[in-house]
């Protein structure tokens, strides 16, 4: 009874502290054993914070003033002897293999009536109901769509998460997001980040809307912590960041948001490195961003957006923008993304081999001034990269040992990439942000931050390798042909 009650008294406290963390209790299938102490643990005398992106285990040690916690990203520990083992399920649909799970979760042949392989795509804008009132499912499109809610589905089990919402594109996405504050609010957003989210902030929120927005290089923590205010109420980053490919400490800044205010919602836009190399949510954030257009679709013929939460009244929130602001996709571009997912972690795997052989040549190259790429040593955020991935999209972006001539010059002579926006397709793409994606970033932001008119950033697709370093090498050599 002794040790029924010290439970009871744990799980109060854990629930206190999830509740402060995700806004949610744990709940769901839980499981309760006695075992030794795991042999991967250590037992110093004081309290430590260790970050490692685990799963939803916890461990209580008896009696209550020894006590080890474990939950997602954040370990809490004081030595002891003698532990409860205390595993919850998270009840989520998703399978052990990425690749399994992108193929399979949501797709249920069982769903429809002719037992479809492939879901189909449904047009209907709308839905007969039998009694007035009582919808069989959904009552208009807006509202909700049956392909729709199979990629919802599907993306949510890939983020490891609960909830997933699809806007209409990236930008709609993040409106949806942004919409939750209100007038007041403040906002602590990352310096480097797309030109068209930095827009909407700078040009729509702040003066339509009255927020209020600090603009820091969130690689240092401590910039986080000196800009966070009484009413700050998000923290909105990229990682890596477009288009200089800097790399926040995810967990990190949760713990200071978390720490300052738990009421603070962390979003993440996740869009250059795709669920397969990045979770955020595990590591703590409460929001995930994708543009669909880019690896998630990886095709380049769909302009989509996506907001993953584990959030239950932020889901409702979502909801309620896709049906009152309307910004959704089509059931057409729907398949086309949940057929796009098939192949992600095949794909992502050709961009990683790709672009890391392709930013070691560029480093090496002597008309190259530096490369940015954070599986590359030199990157400096590279240790941290290492600790919160499993590898790197095809993203780089690199200095020329020039000026805005040899850049023009360079971009025009390549052959096998094609210059143009975008990006995450299978085809390989070259820009320059200082006069294309991040034109509408003020002049002296960009040199700042040091989007310069020499810095390149390319999309390495999974076009065969000796093709696409042939190109670079020749189009280096017609811009700059002297070194």
């Amino acid at each position: 009874m002794f040790y029924f009650l010290i439970f009871l008294y744990l799980y109060n406290q854990l629930a206190i502290l999830v509740q402060q963390k995700e806004k949610r209790l744990v709940s769901s299938e839980c499981f309760l054993t006695i075992s030794s102490k795991p042999s991967h643990l250590s037992t110093p005398s004081s309290l430590f914070l260790h970050q490692d992106p685990a799963p939803s285990f916890f461990f209580f040690s008896l009696p209550s003033s020894s006590i080890f916690l474990s939950y997602k990203s954040i370990h809490y520990q004081f030595s002891t002897s003698v532990y409860l083992f205390y595993y919850c399920s998270r009840n989520m649909s998703t399978f052990p293999h990425f690749g399994t799970a992108a193929i399979h979760v949501g797709q249920e042949p069982e769903q429809w009536d002719m037992n479809q392989v492939v879901p189909p795509i449904s047009m209907s804008s709308t839905y007969k109901q039998d009694q007035p009132g009582e919808p069989k499912g959904h009552d208009y499109s807006r509202a909700g769509n049956p392909t729709r809610d199979v990629l919802q589905k599907n993306l949510a089990a890939l983020e490891d998460a609960k909830h997933c919402q699809v806007f209409a594109s990236g930008l709609a996405a993040t409106s949806a997001i942004i919409n939750l504050l209100k007038t007041g609010d403040h906002i602590v957003c990352s310096d480097d980040v797309y030109g068209g989210t930095q827009r909407y902030i700078r040009r729509v929120a702040v003066p339509n809307h009255g927020l209020e927005v600090d603009s820091v290089d969130l690689t240092d923590v401590k910039n986080l912590e000196k800009a966070i205010k009484p009413n700050t109420k998000m923290v909105w980053f990229e990682s890596p960041s477009n288009p200089l490919l800097k790399v926040v400490d995810i967990a990190a800044v949760v713990q200071v948001a978390k720490k300052a205010n738990p009421e603070i919602f962390v979003v993440v836009d996740n869009t250059f490195m795709s669920p397969y190399f990045q979770r955020p949510i595990s590591l703590g954030a409460d929001v995930v961003v994708h543009s669909i257009t880019k690896y998630i679709n990886g095709h380049s013929d769909v302009v989509m957006g996506a907001v993953i939460t584990d959030n239950d009244e932020f889901q409702q929130h979502l909801f309620f923008m896709q049906l009152a602001v309307g910004a959704v996709p089509s059931p057409f571009d729907c398949f086309l993304v949940n057929r796009g997912l098939k192949t992600l972690h095949i794909r992502m795997r050709a961009h990683y081999e790709n672009a890391l052989a392709v930013a070691k040549y560029l480093e090496a190259n002597d008309r190259i001034e530096s490369v940015l790429y954070p599986a590359l040593e030199s990157h400096p955020q590279h240790q941290v990269h290492q600790k919160q991935t499993k590898g790197m999209s095809g993203m780089i972006s690199f200095y020329l040992k020039g000026e805005l001539q040899q850049s023009r010059s360079f971009l025009s002579a390549l052959k096998v990439f094609t210059l143009a926006e975008s990006l995450g397709g299978y085809e390989s793409l070259a820009e320059l942000p200082s006069i294309m994606t991040h034109a509408s970033v003020p002049a002296e932001t960009r040199a700042v931050l040091g989007i310069t008119d020499n810095l390149i950033r390319i999309s390495v697709g999974i076009e065969d390798l000796d093709d696409l370093i042939a190109d670079l090498d020749q189009a280096l050599k017609i811009a700059i042909p002297k070194v």
